[in-house]
């Protein structure tokens, strides 16, 4: 596969981020994707603990959609058993309750249908976990 030169997809990578942290690293990677012909895989997890994705969300599903049109893999990441137990430490209410798997697998597919309004999830790997 052929890749933009790295000092372009940084300088696409970098619209609208404050920082990249840190960017030599992601330089490097891209450098090795182009000299490999190998796409970076980039990855993104999310826990179907609601019925809706919020708008938290929209800027790293954004910025991993910038990755695909730059010939990088997305991986989506549904975080299942996260979403099962809940937030443990009692600090994030809405997390406290207890779904039970049929809410979070609807969830998640909730989530998949919205994700791919910016995602193309043709071209992505789903995981759950």
């Amino acid at each position: 596969m052929s890749f933009l030169p790295v000092d372009e997809q940084l300088v696409l990578i970098r619209r609208g981020v404050e920082k990249i942290v840190p960017e030599e690293e992601l330089a490097a990677k891209l450098t090795r994707s182009r000299e490999t012909g190998k796409p970076l895989r980039v990855k993104y997890g999310i826990d179907p603990t609601g019925i809706d994705v919020h708008l938290g969300h929209t800027v790293p599903l954004r910025k991993l959609r910038q990755f695909q049109e730059l010939g990088h893999q997305a991986v989506i990441i549904i975080g299942n058993y996260t979403a099962l137990v809940g937030d443990p430490s009692g600090r994030d209410h809405a997390r406290s309750k207890k779904l039970t798997a049929d809410e979070v697998e609807a969830n998640a597919k909730d989530y998949l249908h919205q994700v791919g309004k910016v995602i193309d999830l043709s071209r992505a790997e789903v995981h759950r976990n």
